[in-house]
């Protein structure tokens, strides 16, 4: 198994995908350690946190094996190479350019592209995306990944926007293979106010949720 299929299967693994954004890069680093001691494992580093490069880099030098860190909100080429340079494993972004995929696969990364309607999400799928970002889904919940899902079985779907703790569990049973989750799991209020063990409890509900539905 190379390591690139190895951080997916650990993607796949853990379920969720915690959407972290900072005004420093200082207080990322401790929101990142607050997600992880609640159990989530696989961390986006969204490109509109200030000095976002430097802080993939400080965050997988400091979680090297413990966390997969990845580059989010990614609209370029350029973007993606500097992210993936600085040590991001995978790269989601909240549209489909192609220029994007052929950067992530060519350096044997994981690459997330968003879509939304089912011609958008299987073209998706055939430019080359490991997963497919469905966003947003706060509009339409999980019932539009189930409906989706039965004629596209074989498209691993990331739905994300509208993700919470009572929803979470209903994504994963419709067919989700994870959920990416951003302000319900680490508010830009209890980050700013440094409520780090709120944060850490949140991922762990979250981490229990998956799991449940998984279970069923």
């Amino acid at each position: 198994m190379t390591e690139k299929e190895k951080n997916l299967q650990s993607l796949m693994d853990s379920g969720i995908v915690a959407i972290v954004r900072a005004n420093t890069s200082e207080g990322l680093l401790r929101v990142v350690e607050a997600i992880e001691k609640g159990g989530v494992r696989a961390i986006e580093v969204t490109m509109t946190t200030p000095k976002a490069i430097e802080t993939i880099a400080a965050v997988t030098e400091k979680y090297q094996g413990d966390v997969l860190v990845g580059v989010g909100t990614v609209l370029d080429e350029a973007t993606a190479r500097m992210a993936i340079l600085a040590g991001a494993k995978f790269v989601v972004a909240p549209n489909l350019n192609e220029e994007v995929v052929r950067t992530a696969r060519r350096y044997s990364r994981i690459v997330m592209p968003g879509a939304f309607t089912p011609t958008e999400i299987v073209r998706a799928w055939e430019a080359g995306a490991d997963v497919v970002k469905v966003f947003p889904t706060s509009s339409v919940g999980p019932d539009y990944i189930k409906d989706l899902k039965g004629p596209l079985p074989h498209i691993s779907m990331l739905p994300t926007g509208g993700v919470t703790v009572d929803n979470a569990g209903a994504f994963i049973k419709a067919g989700a293979c994870a959920v990416a989750v951003g302000g319900n799991l680490a508010s830009a209020n209890a980050i700013s106010e440094g409520r780090y063990e709120e944060i850490t409890q949140n991922a762990a509900r979250f981490v229990e949720a998956v799991k449940k539905a998984r279970a069923k």
